[in-house]
C-alpha cells in the first residue's frame, strides 16, 4: 500500500481501539486484543509525517520517539532497593523507576488534557541487542519494563526493509503475530499531491515528473550505496528556497548533499540550471500578468522537456499565489472573531480603547498559542496562520490609536483589511485566467494544456480556490477537455465493435 492508504488504515484502527461500548463504557477491543501497528517502509517515505496528519485530524494526543536513540535503562527505567515485607519478614527487593517513554506519555497527557492518543516508535527493528528483547516484551504486552501504557494510548510503530538498513533485526513469528503489519512503498503520484500542496519547489516537482524512476531509489553495487528518498527531494527543496532567497550559490556538492547518488544529483544540478534559464526567458511573472512576452509561439516547436518546465514555473507560481489566498482566509477568520470580542470588551466597559482591547487580546492569544505549541496542541501551519491574525490586530491596534481609538475606527480597520484580501484574491484570479491565455494562445487545446489543467487539478489549494471563487477559463476548458475525453471513450467503443 501506499502511505495514504496506510494513513487511513491506520486512522480506521486507531477509531476502533478507542471504541466504546455506549451501555458498560468498556472498549469494544480490549487493550490486550489491541495489536500495535507495525508499518515497514523505505526511509523517508513521509511515516512520522503521518502520524503527526493523523493526530491532528483525529484530536488526539500523539507521543513520537526514535527509539534507536534509547538505551536498556531509558526504556524500562532504572534499578532502586526497595524493601517489602513477604511472610512477616522484611526483604529488600529490586524495582524500575518509570519508563522516560511511559512517564512521556502521562506528561503528554497532562500538558495537553487528551486522554486519548497515539504512542510512535520509530526504526522498531533497529535497536541494540540489549534492548531488542524489551522491545519483544512491549509490543506483546504494551509494557516497559513493569510499566503499562496508558489504556487510551493506541501503540503505532514503524521500521525499515533490511535492503535499507543493515541493523534492522527480523522478528520472529510469536511477535509479528501480535502486531498489525503494514507494507508501504513508494509513490510518486501520492506524494506530489503532498508536495502541491505543501509548497516544494516547483523544480523538484516538475524535475520528478519528467525523471519519475529518481523519486525514490536505493542502490547497492561494487560502487557502494546510492540512495535518494522522499525525504530527501522535501529537504533539499526547503534549502533552495532559503538559498535562493539569500542569494547563495546552488552547484552539483549542494544538491548532493540531498541527494546522494552521483548521477542523480547531476541530472537534477544541470537541469535546476535549465529552470532559473527558462524563468529568465520566459517571464512567468509577465505571462501572469496577461502579457505574451516576444518568442512564445516559438515554445510550440521547443522540446518536450522544456515545455514541461514551463508548465512547471507556471504552476508553481501560482500554486504559491493559491496557498497564500488560503492563508489569508483562515488568519482573516481568526482575526474577525478577536475583533468581536474587543468589541464585546468595549462594550460591556471593560476596555477603554479599541487599542488597549486589541492589544491586551493579542498578549492573550500569544501567550495561549506559545502553551499549545509546547503541548503539541497545534500544528505548524496552523501556528503560522494564528501569527499571521495576531500580526494583523496589531497593524490595527495601530491603526486606531492613530485614527481616534473608537468603534468606528475598528469597523474601518476591519473593512480595510478585508477589502485588500479580497482585491488579492481577485489578483490571483486574474493571474489563472491569464495563464489560460497564454496556453491556449501558443499551444492551442492539445497536450500542454492538457497537462496544465491536470497539474492544477491536482493541487489541494488551486481547486479549493477555483471551488471558492470560480474560474471561467477554468470551467470552460476543464469542461471542453472532459468532452473530448467522452467523444474518444465513444470512439473506442464504437471501434471494438467494428
Amino acid at each position: 500500500m501506499n502511505i495514504r492508504e496506510a494513513k487511513e488504515e491506520i486512522k480506521r484502527t486507531v477509531r476502533a481501539y478507542l471504541a466504546r461500548d455506549p451501555e458498560t463504557g468498556e472498549r469494544l477491543i480490549p487493550s490486550e486484543r489491541q495489536r500495535p501497528v507495525l508499518m515497514i517502509g523505505a526511509p523517508g517515505i513521509g511515516k512520522t509525517a503521518v502520524m503527526r496528519q493523523i493526530a491532528e485530524e483525529m484530536g488526539i494526543g500523539l507521543v513520537s520517539y526514535t527509539i534507536t536513540h534509547h538505551t536498556r535503562q531509558s526504556a524500562i527505567g532504572l534499578p532502586f532497593i526497595a524493601k517489602k515485607t513477604y511472610g512477616g519478614k522484611e526483604h529488600t527487593v529490586t524495582e524500575y523507576t518509570m519508563s522516560e517513554i511511559v512517564a512521556s506519555v502521562y506528561d503528554q497527557i497532562e500538558r495537553s488534557g487528551r486522554e486519548e492518543g497515539i504512542l510512535f516508535l520509530d526504526e522498531i527493528n533497529c535497536v541494540s541487542e540489549t534492548l531488542f528483547p524489551t522491545m519483544l516484551q512491549f509490543l506483546q504486552y504494551k509494557t516497559f519494563g513493569s510499566h503499562k501504557v496508558p489504556e487510551g494510548y493506541v501503540i503505532v510503530t514503524a521500521g525499515n526493509p533490511p535492503e535499507f538498513n543493515r541493523s534492522v533485526r527480523d522478528f520472529d513469528i510469536v511477535t509479528l503475530d501480535r502486531v498489525k503489519k503494514l507494507e508501504i512503498e513508494a509513490d510518486y503520484d501520492v506524494w506530489k499531491e503532498y508536495a502541491l500542496g505543501n509548497g516544494v519547489h516547483g523544480a523538484v516537482i516538475s524535475y520528478l515528473n519528467i525523471h519519475k524512476t529518481h523519486f525514490s531509489q536505493v542502490i547497492n553495487d561494487a560502487d557502494g550505496r546510492r540512495f535518494v528518498t522522499p525525504r530527501s527531494w522535501v529537504d533539499l527543496s526547503d534549502s533552495l528556497r532559503v538559498y535562493e532567497r539569500i542569494g547563495e550559490k546552488i552547484g552539483e556538492d549542494f544538491v548532493g548533499s540531498f541527494l546522494q547518488d552521483p548521477e542523480i544529483a547531476r541530472s537534477f544540478t544541470i537541469y535546476y540550471e535549465l529552470w532559473n534559464r527558462y524563468r529568465s526567458v520566459y517571464h512567468v511573472p509577465e505571462i501572469l500578468a496577461g502579457q505574451i512576452p516576444d518568442g512564445s509561439e516559438a515554445l510550440r516547436d521547443a522540446p518536450f522537456d522544456e515545455k514541461l518546465s514551463l508548465i512547471g514555473l507556471l504552476v508553481s507560481a501560482l500554486n504559491q499565489a493559491f496557498t497564500a489566498s488560503e492563508e489569508a482566509l483562515e488568519a482573516q477568520r481568526v482575526v474577525f472573531n478577536l475583533v468581536k470580542e474587543a468589541r464585546s470588551l468595549l462594550t460591556s466597559g471593560e476596555m477603554k480603547s479599541v487599542s488597549q482591547a486589541l492589544t491586551s487580546l493579542v498578549n492573550r492569544e500569544s501567550e495561549q498559542l506559545g502553551k499549545d505549541e509546547e503541548a503539541g496542541r497545534v500544528s505548524r501551519d496552523k501556528a503560522r496562520t494564528a501569527r499571521l491574525a495576531l500580526a494583523r490586530l496589531k497593524e490595527m491596534a495601530k491603526t486606531c490609536a492613530a485614527a481616534g481609538d473608537g468603534m468606528a475606527d475598528l469597523k474601518a480597520a476591519f473593512t480595510a483589511s478585508e477589502e485588500a484580501r479580497q482585491a488579492e484574491d481577485a489578483h490571483t484570479g486574474d493571474m489563472l485566467t491569464h495563464a489560460f491565455s497564454f496556453m491556449t494562445r501558443v499551444f492551442g487545446e492539445g497536450q500542454e494544456l492538457v497537462m496544465f489543467l491536470s497539474e492544477l487539478s491536482k493541487g489541494y489549494y488551486s481547486m479549493k480556490f477555483v471551488d471558492s471563487h470560480g474560474n471561467e477559463a477554468f470551467y470552460k476548458y476543464n469542461k471542453l477537455l472532459l468532452l473530448n475525453d467522452r467523444r474518444q471513450g465513444l470512439r473506442d467503443e464504437l471501434m471494438e465493435m467494428v
